[in-house]
C-alpha cells in the first residue's frame, strides 16, 4: 500500500512540473518601461530576470549588485495581480540572495524606503534550478498593482546576482478601474467652486 502512495506522489509531482512553467507568466504583464532595480552594476539589466520560465537557467543573462549586496526592484504592473508565487535562482559564490522582502503598492521605493515594515519576509535558500518556490500570503496580495523586491543580504558574497525571478499569479486588465476614477471626477467638478467664481467674473459684464 506504501508503495502505491509512493507511486501515486510520483505521478502527482511530473504533472506538477510539466504545469509549472506556463503558471509563471507574470513577467508578461510587467511595465518594463517603468520596471527598476536600485545598485544594479549595469544600468537596465533588470529586465534580464524577468523571462520565459524555459530561460530560467540561461545565465548569460542576471542582474549583479554595484557597491554592496543590496538589490531592491521596483516592478510595476500593466494591470492588478493576484500574487501566488515567487522562485529566485541566484549566484554560486556566496552571491545569492540570503533575504526577501516583498512590499505591495508602493512605487518607486528607495533603500531608506525599505527599511519599513514589509508586507512578507522570506529567509531564501539558495536555488539554482528553480526548483524552490516562496509563497505570499494571499489575502495581502491580493490586487497588487506595484510589487517591491528587496534583497537587503546575501550568501557572504561582497555582490549579489540574480538570474531569474518567476512571479505567479492571476491578472486582471486595469482599464475598468480607471473608468471608474474617471467618472468620479467628472461628476465632482460641477460641484466645486469655479462654478461660482464664472458667475461673479461675468455679473459686471452684464
Amino acid at each position: 500500500m506504501a508503495g502505491c502512495g509512493h507511486q501515486h506522489h510520483e505521478h502527482k509531482h511530473d504533472l506538477c512540473e510539466s504545469d509549472r512553467g506556463s503558471q509563471f507568466h507574470l513577467f508578461q504583464k510587467i511595465d518594463f518601461i517603468k520596471l527598476q532595480c536600485l545598485n544594479e552594476a549595469e544600468e537596465g539589466s533588470a529586465k534580464n530576470v524577468f523571462k520565459p520560465w524555459d530561460e530560467r537557467l540561461d545565465t548569460t543573462k542576471f542582474v549583479e549588485s554595484d557597491v554592496d549586496e543590496e538589490l531592491l526592484f521596483n516592478i510595476p504592473f500593466v494591470g492588478q495581480v493576484k500574487l501566488k508565487g515567487v522562485v529566485v535562482i541566484g549566484g554560486e559564490n556566496g552571491d545569492h540572495p540570503s533575504k526577501m522582502k516583498l512590499f505591495k503598492n508602493r512605487p518607486y521605493m528607495t533603500f531608506d524606503d525599505a527599511t519599513a515594515e514589509p508586507d512578507q519576509v522570506f529567509d531564501l535558500n539558495e536555488d539554482h534550478d528553480g526548483s524552490l518556490e516562496y509563497t505570499p500570503k494571499v489575502s495581502r496580495f491580493s490586487s497588487v498593482e506595484h510589487l517591491s523586491i528587496f534583497f537587503p543580504s546575501n550568501f557572504g558574497s561582497e555582490t549579489s546576482k540574480v538570474y531569474f525571478i518567476g512571479l505567479k499569479g492571476d491578472f486582471q486588465e486595469a482599464h475598468r478601474h480607471g473608468v471608474t476614477i474617471c467618472t468620479y471626477e467628472a461628476r465632482a467638478n460641477p460641484s466645486d467652486h469655479k462654478t461660482g467664481s464664472f458667475d461673479s467674473v461675468h455679473h459686471p459684464v452684464s
